[in-house]
């Protein structure tokens, strides 16, 4: 069946208008500023770019796709509830995740009013076709997510291309963690699924956590609603103005996710030696999921040293999900643990 969006988004928004700022047209005129009731005086008294053109214009170019094809959200989390704002009906639409994955999904969901349908993920953290395929000849779910390399596992999820392809509705890939996978980014695939939308963040692999900036790409017709629909200044001027600098030195970047790979590697063989651990799950992200004889006598014995991890059990039986830190601190990470008794 061929996708329409118009059968995809809620029916009222089809008509709706959106807050608009007009000053993006008048950028290379001399204008006096009195139509936004701003502050005449200040450093950061004008409202932001609320269209981000020149952020979007440097990672479009980064990611070779067209400045038309972007949108960016307040970090992914607002682009996940603005997807679900705009194509699913509350009490009446469903989204569908994997189980386990990243909590906001699910969120979200429950902020929008929306059931949650889940595909249970086998014991290596992968997708099975049986059991997907079995789960979408029932569901009502409009929205498909799949994250990958996922959160809180690691892994990349085999044959990602199969289930796009299988699900009529719109399909999230949530890349943030792309960057550290030798796996091909989704992005590459926009031109043969008008029904796909990928997510990226600065806040991962481009260490700009602080400056909040989710990044989405999809089709133009997509891409325009997102943009329509997303609060008009969500993004503030100093988190672009920064992110432009800093995404001049894709080198320096680049060289940053490097040591960050080497320290991944150097610091799995050091969780492999230690009787504490029982397994190390794969990792295609800047953190591994860790299945530990005892997960939270290891937390707690890390938080008495002032080391955070993060505690996924009981949902997944004695698992810390911890980062890969500096040479330092993953040095310090594994001294503590070898202090914990088999």
């Amino acid at each position: 069946m061929e996708f329409n969006i118009e059968n995809i988004i809620r029916p009222h928004l089809l008509d709706s208008k959106s807050y608009t700022s007009l000053r993006n047209s008048y950028l290379k005129k001399e204008v006096v500023l009195l139509d936004a009731n701003e502050n005449p005086f200040g450093s950061y008294n004008r409202y932001p770019d609320a269209e981000h053109l020149q952020l979007k214009r440097k990672l479009a170019e980064i990611n070779e796709v067209q400045p038309e094809q972007l949108f960016l959200g307040n970090g992914s989390d607002e682009l996940i509830d603005l997807a679900m704002r705009m194509f699913c009906e509350p009490t009446q639409d469903a989204i569908l995740v994997f189980n386990p994955s990243f909590v906001m999904y699910e969120i979200s969901a429950k902020l929008n009013n929306l059931d949650v349908e889940k595909l249970q993920l086998n014991s290596d953290f992968q997708l099975e076709k049986e059991v997907f395929q079995d789960v979408i000849s029932k569901t009502k779910a409009k929205i498909l997510f799949l994250c990958s390399p996922n959160n809180p596992t690691g892994n990349s999820i085999d044959d990602l291309e199969f289930y796009i392809q299988s699900f009529a509705g719109i399909v999230i890939v949530d890349e943030a963690y792309i960057e550290f996978s030798k796996e091909v980014s989704a992005v590459s695939l926009l031109a043969k699924y008008p029904n796909l939308i990928v997510l990226k963040t600065l806040s991962k692999a481009y260490g700009m956590a602080g400056l909040r900036i989710g990044v989405g790409f999809a089709s133009p017709e997509i891409a325009v609603l997102f943009n329509q629909f997303k609060p008009p200044y969500n993004i503030s001027s100093e988190s672009q103005k920064l992110a432009l600098k800093q995404l001049e030195n894709l080198e320096e970047l680049q060289k940053n996710i490097s040591i960050i790979l080497k320290e991944r590697d150097h610091l799995k063989v050091g969780l492999e030696k230690l009787s504490s651990v029982n397994k190390i799950f794969p990792s295609d992200a800047n953190f591994f999921l860790i299945e530990f004889k005892n997960a939270e006598t290891a937390y707690q014995k890390l938080l008495e040293e002032n080391i955070l991890t993060s505690l996924r059990h009981p949902a997944l039986k004695n698992c810390l999900r911890i980062t890969v830190g500096t040479a330092e601190e993953n040095s310090k990470l594994l001294n503590v643990l070898s202090k914990i008794p088999s």
